[in-house]
């Protein structure tokens, strides 16, 4: 049965992001001219303007499918952990190791504000793992395990400090030192908003 217009579009999309994906994550997106992304993707260079408006668009898809792919991960190490305090680091150790990933160091951590600009790659973030992170400070808050004055500021700070975590594991020389060093702070970080119950 030939496959219908539909079909071919979605795997012409599928095609367009799976070698944009790689190309830009093995050498970044300045590196990547837009025929090489079709000819791996084995399409015309018609449908990457068809379908995502050139290379520039394509990024922003491959980013924003990436960064569902990690929030999932960090959720999924979130809502599997005992208490949200639990999650919490539970989420922060997925996260970092996330981050370890080649391709999401250089298209979400490196490129992505270079290449879409701050206002726009804020705004993915602020989808993804910003809610996330969000969402887990509202309900340790409300659930009495944190004192947080404004979710929101403190969210973004949160945000950008497991972004710069991420980076220094990642440019280091000792790694797992490094990654020992970045944990053990960011649990200094966290611990200052546990309510003291005792």
């Amino acid at each position: 049965m030939p496959a219908t217009q539909q079909e071919r579009s979605r795997n012409t999309r599928e095609a367009l992001l799976s070698a944009g994906r790689r190309l830009f994550g093995e050498r970044g997106y300045p590196h990547v001219a837009a025929d090489e992304i079709v000819a791996a993707a084995g399409v015309t260079r018609g449908a990457l303007y068809h379908h995502y408006d050139g290379k520039h668009g394509l990024f922003r898809a491959v980013l924003e499918r990436l960064e569902g792919e990690i929030t999932a991960d960090v959720r999924g190490a979130v809502d599997a952990a005992p208490d949200v305090v639990a999650g919490a680091l539970a989420g922060v150790g997925a996260f970092l190791d996330t981050c370890q990933r080649p391709e999401v160091l250089r298209i979400a951590l490196t490129d992505a504000p270079a290449v879409l600009g701050w206002s726009t790659w804020r705004a993915i973030e602020a989808e993804h793992g910003l809610g996330l992170i969000t969402e887990l400070l509202e309900r340790a808050s409300a659930g009495g395990a944190i004192t947080v004055e404004r979710v929101d500021v403190f969210a973004q700070l949160l945000l950008s400090a497991l972004i710069e975590a991420a980076l220094l594991i990642a440019n280091a020389t000792d790694v797992e030192r490094t990654r020992q060093d970045v944990e053990s702070s960011l649990g200094t970080l966290l611990s200052g908003l546990l309510v003291d119950n005792g």
